[in-house]
């Protein structure tokens, strides 16, 4: 990509799939500009555990592939976890066999069967990266300032607003009004933060009764969770529901019971029945680039998603 005006990205949408895609365009030359409602500490993906695992996402095929690709990245940024905020982590995923992740067990070393001491019920022990937003998401501001990208502030009320030769729609949950895509629906996730007692691994787990569970240890603290309750649009923290995951995540280690709440945090994970990433000419001769409704696992294949959206952008530019 050449400087100058024809080659002039617009990313709508500032959470971790639109700063991560716009990172990787703005570093293969293209001059980026981020739109976005919300500054990056308010956006959903602030509120994320972030554990690399493509939880709830379809295309299944694809999202794999995604994710492989973002691990690749993941394990390099594991090596400076105080700037990057990733680090690999070492847990189980409940209620999960080694079979069932075969795709990954050539990428993943030491993926097992976990241990009756590791986890009560059947799970896989696993290394994976583990992302803490609050650092992860200034780091990739600061990547993208350093790359000539820009952030600016700004409500979109149509992707047609928006004066760019590319307009690349990273906007998640509001793509459900801007595109419009009715399909695009809230998955509701709470969590509980609390001091970390000295839990070093993370767990996932439905053990209770099929109602979802988790904890990872982040910088002296604990992030627990989790619910997963679909066309709900309340952010306001249910301290019932709080109650409820401290609860489950004490069953699985009795010293959470007594730790310190911190934080109470709600996201709302944009879900559709598949990501939606494909190139969209515009009637004008600009052209859309699609890349939302990744759920849950946004962080998990943010730059598998990014490269391909670059991809799809160069043919424009």
């Amino acid at each position: 990509m050449e400087s100058g005006r024809n080659n002039d990205v617009v990313v709508v949408g500032g959470g971790v799939i639109g700063l991560t895609t716009a990172v990787v365009l703005a570093e293969r030359g293209a001059r980026v500009r981020v739109w976005t409602r919300d500054p990056a500490e308010r956006t959903t993906s602030a509120v994320a555990g972030a554990l690399w695992w493509p939880y709830h996402i379809e295309p299944k095929g694809r999202a794999r592939a995604w994710a492989l690709q973002s691990l690749d990245v993941y394990e390099e940024l594991a090596l400076r976890p105080g700037a990057t905020g990733v680090r690999m982590v070492e847990g189980v995923m409940g209620e999960t066999a080694v079979d069932e992740v075969a795709w990954a067990a050539a990428r993943v070393p030491g993926l097992r069967a976990s241990t009756a001491e590791e986890y009560a019920g059947s799970g896989l022990w696993a290394r994976l990266p583990l992302i803490d937003m609050s650092t992860h998401l200034p780091w990739l501001l600061e990547r993208l300032s350093k790359a000539g990208g820009v952030v600016e502030e700004r409500t979109v009320t149509g992707l047609a607003e928006v004066d760019a030769p590319v307009v690349v729609n990273c906007t998640g949950l509001g793509a459900r009004e801007l595109v419009p895509d009715a399909s695009v629906r809230p998955v509701r996730g709470q969590l509980v933060v609390v001091e970390n007692p000295g839990v070093r691994t993370w767990l996932v787990s439905t053990r209770a009764g099929g109602e979802m569970a988790y904890f990872f240890p982040q910088a002296g603290r604990l992030l627990l969770g989790g619910t997963a309750v679909e066309d709900e649009w309340s952010t306001e923290p249910d301290p019932a529901v709080a109650e409820a995951i401290v609860r489950r995540c004490a069953a699985l280690r009795p010293e959470i019971a007594a730790a310190r709440v911190l934080e109470h945090r709600v996201g709302l994970r944009p879900a559709r029945d598949a990501v939606r990433l494909e190139r969209e000419p515009l009637p004008d001769g600009r052209v859309l680039v699609h890349n939302y409704g990744h759920g849950g696992a946004g962080v998990t294949v943010a730059w598998g998603c990014a490269q391909e959206t670059a991809g799809l952008v160069d043919p424009a530019v």
